[in-house]
């Protein structure tokens, strides 16, 4: 199988999406996806074979000999241990090396493995085909389980890593992550929801419901004014599960955002899951394309 083909893979906190990459070309072979549930509280030996298992299935029998993932932090990227501690997600794979782990289930050298920041990932991804196309400083958050958050600067993008920022009462993850919606909705309604997708279509007719989207609106709001005021963004992209509500919490966030910086678009990802598979990939391309340089 030609060198142009590798398999990107975004690892999130309930889900795995992976599908063949043509790095080349620069695109994710639609055909070839695949998305599965992962249980992220299962035994160690459990999670990496459902890792396995999905991208076994994006391969369809083809020897793809590099595989580029796109993970959640903390994370040792280089080494390829798990630091996750504390997120609800992953708890069981704390201290462990899941690069040498996922290496001997698929029968490939841990050389083969490439691990970037999820969260870097998804903005590489949308900076060179998505909704921020063309920008030269970009920042993004990524809306899910967790908060994610990357700086686009001098072509490449790292994570911003504000996940833990000191946020009113706690920190930012606290108020800007489905498990914000789960703590407000059982506070007024005294139950359980599934996901930040059934809250949505409760809001529809629910006023009370549809106020925590106002609210998270302006919590989003408060936070990217910062974040701006960090870096000087030009523009801001959201992506992750929650982005899907957009519309329910735009008109909160926007105008937030206006009475600081009316000059810096905030957009929603064009391109959802497939911008940390392209840009996991696109991480790996550039790793590849350094290489010589490194040598002079």
């Amino acid at each position: 199988m030609s060198e142009s083909f590798v398999i990107g893979a975004d690892i999130g906190g309930s889900h795995i999406t992976a599908a063949q990459v043509d790095v080349h070309r620069k695109q994710v072979l639609l055909p070839s996806l695949v998305r599965l549930p992962i249980d992220s509280m299962a035994a160690a030996a459990e999670v990496i074979e459902a890792w396995a298992a999905c991208i076994r299935q994006a391969m369809q029998d083809k020897r793809l000999t590099k595989i580029c993932l796109a993970m959640p932090g903390p994370f040792d990227y280089e080494q390829g241990i798990c630091l996750i501690s504390d997120q609800d997600k992953y708890p069981l794979l704390y201290g462990l090396n899941v690069k040498k782990m996922l290496a001997q289930v698929l029968g490939i050298q841990p050389s083969a493995i490439y691990l970037n920041n999820d969260a870097a990932c998804f903005l590489q991804g949308e900076v060179f085909g998505g909704s921020v196309s063309g920008y030269q400083q970009v920042i993004s958050v990524t809306l899910g389980t967790g908060l994610g958050t990357a700086v686009f600067a001098n072509g490449q993008a790292t994570s911003a890593d504000l996940w833990n920022m000191p946020f009113k009462e706690g920190i930012a993850e606290d108020y800007l992550s489905a498990r914000w919606f789960a703590n407000q909705y059982t506070a007024i309604a005294g139950s359980l929801i599934s996901g930040v997708k059934e809250l949505a279509g409760l809001a529809m007719r629910d006023e009370s419901v549809k106020t925590l989207f106002t609210e998270f609106g302006r919590n989003l709001g408060a936070f990217l004014i910062r974040f701006i005021e960090q870096t000087g963004a030009a523009a801001v992209v959201i992506g992750g599960n929650i982005a899907q509500s957009y519309p329910l919490f735009k008109e909160a966030l926007h105008a937030h955002i206006q009475r600081r910086f009316p000059e810096v678009p905030i957009v929603r990802s064009e391109l959802g899951e497939l911008a940390a598979l392209l840009g996991a990939a696109g991480f790996y391309f550039n790793h590849l394309h350094t290489i010589p340089d490194q040598k002079k």
